[in-house]
């Protein structure tokens, strides 16, 4: 955190995920990861995890999401993985994605194509509160100068970030976090894990992807996307029976802490959700250099 090296902590993030996924037994499929296999040295597309024995599953991950932060020691980075039996996951492809992400008491009353101040009246009323208690979560963008006066004259406030909008689509289906909508163009990846954790957690996300050229539109066609105009719904980005979602903070945010280390030691704050058992939890750990002599244990 705080070193300035974007790629370097990506880097470290990756490795220690892969890591782990080699002690585990199961049989993994990456589906969505690091990019295409010319493209990464592990967690690419299509790789094989586990040690091959046991459940079959298919799994998307974001080792860092918010590389740009947690490299200038900013609040809101997060490990990130979800996992579904085999086809639970939209296999999307690496372009990007436009996105409406409410909580569960707006669910299935807003419309992508509304206008933004209709929509942001339907999230109000769906809250018992008037436009102007809203706070509306957008990446600072020069793309989304428009939206950003659209909520503003729809009279919403605005929280900027600069990288990153899954712990933000998290936050929002879970009260007390003080942002209720994310609105704007993203990754079209973590269209997908928002979707796992709003199963969830009951939120929803409607997305629709927004190819940057003919070469993305080609990969999507190969992995059977031809419908560019067709919107997404929750259940169609995560569409598996058994989803499991985890998420631990790496630097602080409004639902997680980040990792902070003491004497020989670490401790961590994960969130664990799981869609069949309807589960829903927070897990502290602490993480001891030499478990034979563990220091201290604090609360």
């Amino acid at each position: 955190m705080g070193h300035g090296d974007n790629n370097e902590a990506d880097q470290a993030a990756v490795e220690a995920m892969r890591k782990t996924m080699d002690e585990i037994s199961f049989e993994g499929r990456i589906v969505i990861g690091e990019g295409e296999r010319d493209e990464a040295p592990m967690l690419y597309i299509g790789e094989k995890v586990g040690k091959g024995v046991g459940p079959e599953v298919d799994i998307a991950v974001d080792p860092l999401e918010g590389t740009n932060p947690l490299a200038k020691g900013r609040a809101n980075a997060i490990a990130v993985l979800a996992a579904a039996e085999r086809g639970g996951l939209l296999h999307a492809p690496d372009t990007y994605m436009e996105k409406l992400v409410v909580g569960a008491p707006a669910k299935g009353k807003v419309d992508l194509d509304r206008p933004v101040k209709e929509n942001l009246k339907i999230v109000a009323d769906s809250l018992n509160r008037e436009i102007d208690d809203l706070t509306v979560v957008i990446l600072d963008r020069p793309r989304h100068a428009k939206l950003m006066q659209d909520v503003r004259d729809a009279g919403a406030r605005i929280k900027l970030i600069e990288d990153g909008d899954l712990m933000a689509a998290m936050s929002v289906a879970v009260a007390g976090t003080a942002v209720h909508v994310v609105m704007g163009t993203g990754g079209a990846p973590e269209g997908v894990l928002a979707a796992a954790a709003l199963r969830c957690l009951g939120g929803e996300i409607l997305g629709r992807l927004r190819f940057r050229n003919d070469e993305e539109r080609a990969r999507a066609k190969k992995m059977g996307i031809t419908d560019e105009a067709k919107i997404y719904r929750t259940d169609e980005l995560a569409s598996g029976k058994d989803i499991r979602f985890v998420a631990t903070g790496v630097t602080d945010g409004e639902l997680l802490r980040g990792v902070r280390f003491f004497s020989h030691g670490a401790r961590t704050h994960s969130l664990l959700l799981d869609s069949s058992r309807g589960r829903v939890r927070f897990i502290d750990t602490q993480h001891f250099d030499d478990p034979a002599h563990p220091p201290v244990i604090r609360l």
